[in-house]
């Protein structure tokens, strides 16, 4: 894969996977959303469904990982680490992109956000948050749910008929059958539904980073603070999931 397909693959896809994502927290959470109050489930699911359209698109480019605890999670059974830091900078700007296209297709919603009698939280439209602050628990939560990611991806590859898994001595395709891109959605509803509760589900730094950015600089009215402090904790945790899992996968498999 060349470094033009894999910016490009990652990008798209995962501006298409925070589109999704942002895009459901945003018809959940806003005024004048026809989808307002809708709940968790339809929050899970639009993630699953982000998942499916972004790596379905950016697969056939870069591997569709748009994750850097994937990409990490792959360097690490593999030893292929020179493409990690473009894979990441891709994820980051893709996510970036993506949180701006969500903000600009319910830009009336949140131009409504002005009125403070009715205003809304809008960070948990872009970013996670923790029901609980506790930055140790909180980095725990991240970092178990990311294995609960990764680790299966790697691992669905030693399943026959399922065919995931990345060619040997590439950091590249995670996906390597029409059906894999859609058992990994659902395994991202499943984490979702199961270990969202505490933080959110981040399992993806740049699903996290790229979006607060974005909510850091646009103008959304009553839009309070994008919370730097709590920042690290859904990069970190993943990252970590991530390292562990290329790790026990390489031990266990």
């Amino acid at each position: 894969m060349s470094n033009a397909d894999i910016f490009l693959g990652e990008v798209i896809g995962t501006a298409i996977l925070i589109l999704f994502g942002a895009g459901v927290c945003a018809a959940v959470t806003l005024n004048h959303s026809k989808a307002k109050a809708s709940g968790w489930i339809v929050i899970a699911f639009g993630w699953g469904f982000g998942v499916l359209a972004g790596a379905y698109t950016a697969a056939p480019l870069s591997g569709g990982h748009l994750n850097p605890a994937v990409t990490v999670g792959i360097a690490v059974d593999t030893g292929e680490w020179g493409k990690v830091p473009l894979y990441i900078l891709s994820q980051l700007i893709g996510a970036l992109l993506g949180a701006v296209l969500a903000w600009l297709a319910y830009y009336a919603q949140f131009r409504a956000n002005a009125d403070p009698a009715n205003a809304q939280p809008t960070l948990g439209i872009f970013s996670t948050a923790p029901e609980i602050r506790s930055p140790a628990a909180n980095l725990v939560t991240e970092t178990v749910a990311t294995v609960g990611l990764v680790l299966p991806i790697l691992a669905f590859g030693r399943n026959a008929g399922i065919g995931i898994g990345q060619v040997p001595g590439e950091a590249a395709g995670i996906y390597g059958s029409g059906i894999s891109v859609l058992l990994v959605s659902l395994l991202v509803v499943g984490i979702g539904l199961s270990l969202g509760g505490p933080t959110g589900y981040a399992i993806n730094p740049a699903r996290d980073l790229g979006p607060r950015l974005a909510h850091s600089v646009l103008p959304i009215p009553n839009k309070g603070t994008s919370d730097w402090g709590y920042a690290w904790v859904p990069v970190a945790g993943p990252l970590i999931g991530g390292l562990l899992s290329g790790v026990i996968f390489n031990i266990v498999f």
